[in-house]
């Protein structure tokens, strides 16, 4: 393709969960657009995300009996947000997630064979509603990947790997016109009736991190979630939603060799539904800081934001690493025998004779740590936690070697993001509107329709069902 007077009718930027959906359903409608995306291969996130999705009113559903209404999950959504996603958003999320999830299933998408069910890792459903595969987000890319090899054949969609977009332009009423793509080492201008900013979120950048959340980064997100999309957007004076809303993911180990990063793979089990905790949770001093039996994670992450950096340790003695050989790992994939030979050996993971030289090794106040301990026994003794109203005692520290893990609240995806209007239209900070400037997905933040709040496929669900609508409205535009 020559590099001159390109022009396309829509230029979607970034070819992941949001992304993808939107460029084929611009083609398939008759579009001619340009895919681009910035990394070698597409997916984005799907590479890393559990792919979880949510709908009521489904076929899954109704074949297992399950009873379940868009009413019933939009009010799943406000309760489990407190009120605080977007209504107007999230409407049209649950109003058409049914549709998202049987076009998937129509062009061959693979369920794991227990969904749909309750999803216990956060904050859960009344109903069973959450869908995935079982090769998690990369199921959702299996799908994509013969639509789009389709549309490209057809000649309606071009798809641009390793090519940036390094800026948008807009004429002088601040409509924008079109975009600069690093493409082959040229920079390359292309024309277009409208731009969708699908690029992600900015889990993986600790300078907009701090900006936009207001807390210390340490990432498990998709390493090329930097935010590009919302750099863009700033400079042609896109508002923001969403501050304030961060919440983190509960707890991840430090990476063994990525300082500021959380290795998800071999995380602890610390949902209380998977696996009733042995141990107890400290802070820096030594402290316990929440129940840590408290059956909502949500809760339990909402602790978290409260407590200095957003890292705590695990203790346990040997006698509690042991009681777990038969249940839940207290580490997923690993067993006590694993916990103990990575002991002062994994990043993160360490144990002692004493608990004086275990605080001494990770940090910890001494003196806090080991009257912790002491107090935590007598609720044992007594089958009552004064503190926090723990009612899973079952054991209390004894003998050594004693160990602690330490964790962090981790960024897997980012809750702040460009602000649109029920249209997915970006809009300026005063609320006016970014003419020909459209966002879906991450990029949108995932407090526009989960609040400050986890809300199982709540995320996948908007990105799919917003990328798709657009797309189709954004065709009907140009036949227009």
């Amino acid at each position: 393709m020559a590099f001159d007077d390109l022009a396309f009718d829509v230029v979607v930027v970034g070819a992941g969960t949001a992304g993808i959906p939107c460029a084929i359903e611009a083609s398939q409608a008759g579009a001619r657009v340009l895919l681009v995306e910035k990394d070698s291969r597409i997916g984005g996130t799907l590479h890393r995300s559990g792919g979880h999705m949510c709908a009521a009113g489904t076929r899954r559903q109704r074949d297992r009996g399950i009873d379940d209404s868009v009413e019933d999950h939009l009010a799943d959504v406000r309760r489990i947000s407190r009120g605080t996603a977007r209504d107007d958003l999230v409407r049209i999320v649950v109003g058409n997630a049914a549709e998202t999830v049987e076009w998937l299933d129509r062009h061959g998408f693979r369920y794991a064979s227990e969904t749909p069910r309750i999803v216990y890792g956060h904050e859960p459903y009344r109903i069973a509603r959450t869908y995935y595969g079982p090769d998690e987000g990369r199921s959702i890319l299996a799908v994509y990947e013969p639509l789009l090899d389709e549309a490209i054949r057809t000649g309606r969609l071009t798809l641009w790997r390793n090519a940036p977009v390094i800026g948008l332009h807009a004429d002088p009423d601040g409509a924008v016109t079109g975009v600069t793509v690093l493409k082959d080492g040229r920079d390359v201008e292309v024309n277009t009736g409208a731009v969708v900013l699908a690029t992600g979120g900015f889990a993986a950048d600790a300078e907009l991190f701090a900006e936009f959340e207001g807390a210390r980064l340490v990432s498990a997100a998709h390493p090329t979630s930097t935010g590009d999309g919302l750099v863009l957007a700033r400079e042609l004076g896109a508002g923001i939603q969403g501050r304030g809303s961060y919440l983190p993911s509960f707890g991840g180990l430090p990476d063994a060799t990525t300082p500021g990063r959380a290795n998800w793979a071999d995380r602890q089990l610390l949902v209380t539904a998977e696996r009733p905790p042995v141990e107890i949770y400290v802070d820096r001093r030594g402290r316990r800081w929440v129940a840590e039996d408290e059956i909502s994670i949500d809760e339990k992450e909402r602790a978290l934001t409260k407590i200095e950096d957003q890292t705590f340790w695990t203790v346990f003695d040997d006698a509690m690493l042991e009681s777990t050989r038969t249940g839940p790992a207290m580490v997923v994939g690993w067993s006590p025998d694993d916990v103990r030979a990575r002991a002062n050996d994994r990043e993160g993971v360490h144990s002692a004779a004493d608990l004086p030289a275990l605080a001494g090794a990770t940090g910890i106040d001494p003196a806090g740590l080991v009257a912790t301990a002491e107090r935590y026994n007598t609720f044992v003794a007594a089958g009552a936690d004064a503190d926090f109203g723990r009612t899973h005692l079952p054991m209390p520290f004894g003998r050594g070697p004693y160990y602690a893990i330490r964790n962090h609240g981790i960024a897997l995806v980012t809750f702040a993001g460009l602000d649109i209007d029920e249209t997915f239209q970006v809009r300026r900070e005063d609320g006016a509107p970014l003419p020909n400037l459209y966002a879906v997905g991450e990029i949108i933040g995932a407090a526009a329709t989960c609040g400050q709040s986890f809300c199982s496929g709540m995320l996948v669900t908007p990105s799919i069902t917003f990328g798709r609508l657009l797309g189709r409205r954004l065709a009907a535009a140009t036949a227009g």
